[in-house]
């Protein structure tokens, strides 16, 4: 299971350090790396990636100005990047400024896909979505009768 809230640095040549333990938990894995809904970058193992991608194409349908524009937005900007030995992957640059990453950046672990992004970026989402984040909590708690 791909967990944890990991900062790290984005070098000069746009390679980013993946944590030993998300590595760990990836060994193995081809990944790839697309635009996230939010300025973040979305990280799926292969086979999560072929689903999600396989689920959005067969539940929509060429004619849809929505769908068409979710595939331009997330399925045509997806690239397979690999771990090189050093531990890091590196992010093109179309999608390093997607996501405005340059150094500072914080990397999700989201159980099973990562989110990487600008450190700054992610404190003000954060903040901004404070009380959607309480509310979605009330409601799940109702659900699990917590």
């Amino acid at each position: 299971m791909i967990t944890g809230e990991y900062k790290n640095s984005l070098d000069d040549k746009g390679r980013l350090l993946i944590p030993s333990k998300l590595r760990t938990d990836l060994e193995g894995e081809r990944l790839v790396l697309t635009r996230g809904v939010e300025t973040c970058l979305w990280l799926f193992p292969l086979e999560q990636w072929k689903s999600l991608a396989e689920q959005l194409t067969q539940s929509t349908s060429l004619f849809q100005k929505r769908a068409r524009i979710l595939k331009r937005r997330i399925i045509a900007p997806a690239q397979e990047v690999e771990i090189d030995k050093a531990g890091r992957i590196t992010i093109p640059p179309t999608l390093r400024e997607y996501a405005d990453l340059n150094k500072e950046t914080i990397i999700l672990g989201l159980e099973n896909y990562m989110e990487i992004w600008n450190e700054s970026s992610y404190q003000e989402d954060l903040e901004s979505n404070e009380e959607e984040f309480m509310a979605a909590a009330e409601e799940l708690g109702k659900i699990l009768s917590l």
